[in-house]
């Protein structure tokens, strides 16, 4: 059975456009499914985008499927309360992630939810992002059964110095110590893991590519446009509002009628990933992020480019994955009596 992110048709199982995947470019996708299927069975019922069950195992009989299924068994986290967890914070355009890995990487807790804090990487509503990190920290905390201390946050390539820190100073301000911070694009990789190619990271407000190289990230770039662009193309077109035109866009039943209309959102896209990555002409790639689980936005992005693009299973959690796989161990603190989120924020560190 085919398994959904709410909203989305079935993503694509690291559907590939053109042929076999290029020698060179080793990723296991097998390992990477069982990878996502694994966070997603530890995200937490209240999470908007919240994922059931593995989609690791959408086609039983298959050896990757059996490899896969065996990863994610093995992934399963302890009902031992940790005493060391790596944390990651995803703060973006429209969805908020907060993720718990173990030492080794395997996912213990998640939380997610949507919101509207962050727009192409800045944070816009300071108050309002610390307040919904707090309370998905707090889900998080109730998963685990015990507090968290640190966390690593991300940006998208590109932007100011000063809009980077502010992801710190959000993270800090929910009581967690901020233990450094990762661009967008990079992080993807700490889960797909390349040798070569190209990851591209669709998120609400921006699409950030990242070149990979003999498994080392060589070049970064961030340019407007994602998914909010999908939606604003569709409120233009038919003549509706912001919110029905978003209702339409993660309406399975919708999505062929629109593509027609979102296809210049994916070929600009294309161009973007195209004007970035012109001395690695022959890269693979890589789509992350929510609004490439748009059905055809692979094949759109390929065909305009000229080069295979492969989707993992639920590209929308690859990122917050990733940084919290950039994370360094942290020690787990009891839980207080009293939530956080009734305590008053604490005042960022500045320096």
């Amino acid at each position: 059975m085919n398994q959904t992110t709410p909203g989305y048709a079935a993503a694509p199982r690291g559907v590939e456009m053109s042929g076999e995947q290029p020698p060179g470019e080793r990723l296991d996708r097998a390992v990477l499914d069982a990878r996502m299927a694994a966070l997603a069975e530890v995200l937490d019922a209240e999470s908007i985008g919240a994922l059931v069950g593995s989609a690791a195992r959408g086609s039983r009989g298959s050896g990757a499927s059996s490899r896969a299924e065996s990863l994610l068994d093995s992934s399963r986290p302890s009902s031992v309360t940790p005493t060391m967890v790596k944390v990651g914070v995803d703060l973006g355009t429209a969805y908020t992630v907060v993720v718990a890995l173990d030492e080794q990487d395997r996912p213990l807790a998640a939380a997610s939810a949507r919101a509207q804090v962050v727009r192409d990487g800045v944070v816009l509503d300071y108050l309002g992002a610390v307040e919904l990190v707090r309370s998905l920290k707090e889900r998080v905390e109730a998963q685990l059964g015990c507090a968290l201390s640190a966390a690593h946050g991300a940006y998208p390539p590109g932007v100011p110095l000063s809009d980077v820190r502010a992801v710190q100073h959000v993270i800090e301000a929910t009581g967690m110590d901020c233990t450094g911070l990762v661009d967008e694009p990079s992080a993807a990789n700490a889960v797909l893991q390349l040798r070569d190619g190209v990851v591209v990271d669709v998120g609400g407000g921006t699409t950030g590519v990242a070149v990979v190289e003999d498994g080392q990230v060589v070049h970064t770039a961030d340019e407007a446009t994602g998914g909010t662009h999908l939606t604003l193309v569709i409120a233009g077109a038919l003549g509706v509002s912001i919110e029905e035109a978003e209702q339409l866009k993660t309406d399975p039943a919708q999505q062929r009628s629109l593509l027609p209309v979102v296809r210049p959102v994916m070929e600009k896209v294309a161009a973007i990933v195209a004007a970035h990555t012109r001395r690695w002409p022959e890269s693979t790639l890589y789509l992350v992020g929510g609004s490439v689980a748009f059905p055809g936005f692979a094949e759109v992005v390929s065909q305009a480019i000229g080069r295979p693009a492969l989707v993992p299973v639920h590209p929308v959690y690859v990122t917050p994955l990733g940084i919290a796989r950039s994370a360094p161990a942290a020690p787990t603190q009891p839980l207080l009596t009293t939530p956080l989120s009734s305590l008053p924020a604490r005042s960022p560190r500045h320096g």
